[in-house]
């Protein structure tokens, strides 16, 4: 075989965009970041018909160009969260506001075999939003954050995901001297609010983006 790899995660990727969509989620396959931003904004946007859209903390969603594609658009309100320039009162109040958006972008900490979404937040208003709040949500998946089940899905949260977006947030947390959870006390703690999403509900209100491409934390 020419190209094994390639034909290995097709086929998982394959395996996994079944189980989604067993479990009420619509799943798209993309093979990089450039056709999910395409996905997105052809497919997903022409059928939602946003009359506003949000999102949440995620590399993922930067890296398909979607936050550049959208922020200035004039013909929906944006609610920008990623806004550098305004006081942490504003942002905390564009977060609230996000929850009530009619489309919510973001990504996840990892996504089971089984077709389950499982994310560990530090604030909730990325977990609360795929729960609940938004029309429609968008989740991008980079073939990276796939695990075979639950249990490896939180292992791969606090050995990994956790303390490697500790550093980039410039946390001070002991995982961010050692590399590994502690399960700490510290006041910039970002590990606080489990959820675990089996299903859509209602059915394809949460689209998800499968990305052939190692993509986020």
């Amino acid at each position: 075989m020419k190209n094994p790899e390639e034909a290995y995660w097709n086929l998982k990727l394959e395996r996994v965009q079944e189980a989604l969509e067993s479990n009420n989620f619509r799943a798209f396959i993309v093979q990089n970041s450039q056709a999910a931003q395409a996905v997105v904004m052809e497919q997903i946007w022409p059928k939602v018909k946003p009359a506003s859209v949000s999102w949440g903390g995620s590399i993922t969603y930067v890296s398909t160009g979607l936050y550049h594609a959208i922020k200035d658009r004039s013909d929906v309100t944006v609610i920008d969260t990623f806004d550098k320039k305004i006081s942490m009162e504003e942002m905390l109040e564009r977060r609230r506001q996000s929850l009530l958006a009619d489309l919510f972008i973001t990504g996840t900490n990892a996504l089971t075999e089984e077709g389950n979404l499982v994310n560990l937040d530090m604030i909730g208003n990325r977990v609360a939003a795929i729960t609940f709040g938004p029309r429609h949500v968008v989740v991008l998946v980079g073939r990276n954050k796939i695990v075979p089940d639950l249990e490896s899905a939180m292992q791969r949260i606090k050995e990994y995901a956790a303390p490697v977006n500790v550093l980039r947030l410039d946390k001070k947390t002991p995982c961010r001297k050692t590399g590994y959870c502690h399960d700490c006390k510290s006041p910039e703690r970002i590990c606080n609010h489990w959820t675990i999403t089996e299903k859509s509900f209602p059915k394809d209100r949460i689209n998800v983006v499968l990305i052939n491409e190692d993509l986020g934390f």
